[in-house]
């Protein structure tokens, strides 16, 4: 497993303009060698979901707020003013399609292969904009510089039964394929 935890993506095109409190939570990632899932353990919450809102992609409440600056040693009166009650996401950022190769791969996962012609396609295409720069960091932290292949790839839909409503289970099993360097 590769241990990039010292990467700081502070730069990211459409995630410049976050609150600097952003910027300070992947700084004290960094400072102190966290991962999103131990980050995400620590406060009861899901590693890309996690990741999501410190991208600026999901809000977190002031519970998770706390713990989150807690964990990160951040000072929780910064973190509060930078991204309490008065802030929201601004979700689904980026260009379409997207330019990142990683990001890339999942949008064209349904749309390239396919054009969008339902709610389904619309929805999983809305999911890689809201979703593909967490997922991207957790797989750039778990494996390293690389994308996933499409070419070696299962997709995988299944139904699984819950007392709020039948949910959708999306598997994708790709091969990781490390980007070369010579």
């Amino acid at each position: 497993m590769a241990q990039s935890s010292s990467f700081i993506p502070t730069n990211n095109g459409p995630y410049a303009d976050l609150p600097s409190i952003n910027s300070k939570f992947f700084e004290a990632k960094a400072r102190k060698g966290l991962t999103f899932e131990q980050i995400a353990k620590a406060i009861g919450k899901d590693e890309v979901w996690l990741a999501a809102g410190m991208y600026g992609q999901a809000k977190f409440s002031e519970d998770e707020l706390r713990k989150l600056a807690e964990v990160l040693e951040v000072p929780v009166a910064e973190t509060l003013a930078g991204l309490g009650d008065h802030w929201w996401p601004n979700r689904g950022l980026g260009p379409v399609p997207p330019t990142d190769p990683v990001i890339y791969r999942l949008y064209e996962v349904r749309c390239v292969a396919a054009p969008c012609h339902n709610i389904f396609d619309l929805l999983l295409l809305k999911s890689v904009l809201v979703y593909g720069y967490p997922i991207k960091a957790v797989i750039h932290e778990k494996f390293g510089d690389g994308i996933m292949s499409m070419i070696d790839c299962k997709v995988n839909v299944d139904r699984k039964a819950d007392p709020k409503g039948d949910r959708v289970v999306l598997t994708f099993d790709g091969k990781f394929l490390p980007y070369a360097k010579w």
